[in-house]
C-alpha cells in the first residue's frame, strides 16, 4: 500500500511541477513576462488551496479506492490538455482545473497511512510516500528536459498526463482498505489497532453526519496547537513552491545556466530533499521506539529542517554555480527534513475529523502555492532575484518559530476540549 502511495505522489507532483520544466520555452513562445508567468505558476494553487476543505470533507465520506482513482484520472486529463494551450487564459484555466482535481490527494494519503500504519511507524510511512514528490522530480526532471529538447514543451504535458491516466486504473485495481484486503490477517489488523491505527475509521459515513457541519469546521479552526501546524505548513510549502515553480527559471535566466545543464543541476536539490525526508521520518520513528516523547521526536526534525531551509539566502552571496547549487541543496534538504508534518495531522486531529483537519491543514499550507509564485514574480521584475530568496528564507524561519511556540505538546485534540 505504501508503494501505491509513493507512485501516486510521484505522478501527482510531476503533474503539478511539469510547468516549471516547460516554463522557459513556453513563456518565450506564448510571450509571457515575469508577472504573467508568476500568475500561471500560481493558478494551480488557487483552486488547490481553496478546495482543500471540501476535499477533506470528501475524504471523510468516500473510500480511497474510488476517490483517488477518480481524481487521478481527472487531473491527468487536465495535464494532457495543457499541451494544447495557446494562450494565457486557457493555460490559466487548465492549471485551475488541475489544482481542483488534485485537492483531495494528500488528505487521502494521510487517511490511508492512518488506516494502515500504527502510530510508531507512521512518520516513516509518511516520509516514504512524501519522498515521492522529490525523487520523481530528481530522476525524471532530466528526462522531461530531454523530451522538451527533442519534441518541444508540449511533450512535457503529454507524457506526464498520459502516465497518470494509466495509473488511475491501476490504483483502482490494486488498492484496498485494511478490512477489505485479502493480504492482511487478523493479527496484523490487531497490531494496527493497538498502535492507534484507525482501521475501521471512514468505512462508512458517520450516522447523522451525511452533510457538512459548520461546527466541525469551527472545531478544527479553534484549536491553538492546530493553528501551529497550519502556519508551519505554510512555511514548509513556501520553500517547496519556490523549487516547484521558479527554480529552473532562476538557474537559466538569473544565473546563466544553459537549459540542459540546468535540468541536471536542478536534480541535485531534489535528491537532497529526498534524502532529507527519508532520514527525518525514520529518525523520528526511531526516537519514538527509543522512548523519546512524541513532542520531541516529531517536532525536532521539523524545526531543524525549517532552520536549515533558511540557508537558501546564502545563494545571494556567491557567484560560483557549484556554490549556488550547494546552498539550494542544503535548503531543500532542510525542506525535505521538515516534510513529515502530516504525521502531526495524524497525531493531533480529532479522530472523527481526520479528513477535514487534513483539508484545513493543506488549505492554509497551500496558500503558499498562490502567494509565493506571485510575490516572486513581482520581486524579480528588476532582474534581481536576491529579494525573492530573502522572502523564502524568512518564511522558513517563521515556520520554525510556529512549531517552537504555538504547537505545544503532541497529543490528540479531543472534541470535548476547550
Amino acid at each position: 500500500m505504501l508503494g501505491l502511495l509513493f507512485v501516486t505522489v510521484v505522478i501527482n507532483y510531476l503533474d503539478r511541477s511539469n510547468l516549471s520544466v516547460a516554463a522557459t520555452d513556453l513563456a518565450r513562445d506564448l510571450r509571457f513576462d515575469s508577472v504573467q508567468l508568476g500568475l500561471i505558476f500560481s493558478a494551480f494553487g488557487w483552486s488547490y488551496a481553496f478546495l482543500q476543505i471540501p476535499g477533506g470533507w470528501l475524504v471523510d465520506r468516500f473510500r480511497p479506492r474510488v476517490l483517488y482513482a477518480t481524481i487521478c484520472l481527472f487531473w491527468s486529463v487536465a495535464t494532457v490538455l495543457q499541451g494544447f494551450a495557446g494562450g494565457f487564459l486557457l493555460l490559466f484555466g487548465l492549471r485551475l482545473l488541475l489544482g481542483a482535481c488534485e485537492a483531495p490527494a494528500f488528505p487521502i494519503c494521510n487517511r490511508v497511512v492512518t488506516k494502515w500504519f500504527p502510530d510508531r511507524e507512521r512518520a516513516g510511512a509518511i516520509a516514504s510516500y512524501t519522498s515521492g514528490q522529490f525523487v520523481g522530480l530528481a530522476f525524471l526532471t532530466p528526462l522531461l528536459v530531454m523530451a522538451q529538447t527533442h519534441w518541444g514543451w508540449h511533450a512535457v504535458f503529454f507524457l506526464t498526463g498520459g502516465i497518470g491516466i494509466v495509473w488511475a486504473g491501476l490504483w483502482y485495481l490494486w488498492y484496498r482498505d485494511p478490512t477489505d484486503s485479502r493480504w492482511i490477517n487478523p493479527a496484523e489488523l490487531n497490531y494496527i489497532r493497538a498502535g492507534d491505527g484507525l482501521v475501521e475509521e471512514g468505512t462508512k459515513a458517520p450516522a447523522g453526519q451525511a452533510g457538512f457541519a459548520w461546527a466541525d469546521l469551527k472545531l478544527v479552526l479553534g484549536r491553538r496547537k492546530l493553528w501551529g501546524i497550519y502556519i508551519g505548513q505554510f512555511a514548509v510549502n513556501s520553500t517547496l513552491w519556490f523549487f516547484l515553480t521558479w527554480f529552473p527559471t532562476y538557474l537559466v535566466k538569473y544565473r546563466g545556466f544553459d537549459f540542459i545543464k540546468a535540468g541536471f543541476m536542478a536534480s541535485v536539490p531534489f535528491l537532497a530533499a529526498f534524502c532529507g525526508v527519508l532520514s527525518s521520518g525514520f529518525l523520528s520513528d526511531f526516537m519514538i521506539r527509543r522512548g523519546v516523547t512524541p513532542t520531541v521526536a516529531r517536532k525536532v526534525p521539523i524545526i531543524s529542517g525549517l532552520l536549515l531551509s533558511t540557508s537558501i539566502i546564502g545563494a545571494n552571496y556567491v557567484d560560483d554555480p557549484k556554490l549556488v547549487v550547494m546552498f539550494m541543496a542544503i535548503a531543500f534538504f532542510g525542506n525535505g527534513f521538515s516534510s513529515i508534518t502530516w504525521v502531526l495531522v495524524s497525531s493531533l486531529a480529532p479522530r472523527r475529523l481526520l479528513g477535514l483537519t487534513g483539508g484545513v491543514f493543506n488549505f492554509i499550507g497551500n496558500l503558499a502555492s498562490i502567494t509565493v509564485p506571485i510575490v516572486i514574480g513581482l520581486l524579480v521584475r528588476g532582474n534581481n532575484f536576491a529579494p525573492a530568496l530573502l522572502y523564502v528564507g524568512g518564511l522558513a524561519l517563521l515556520g520554525a518559530l510556529s512549531y517552537l511556540f504555538i504547537v505545544g505538546n503532541v497529543e490528540r485534540v479531543e472534541e470535548s476540549q476547550k
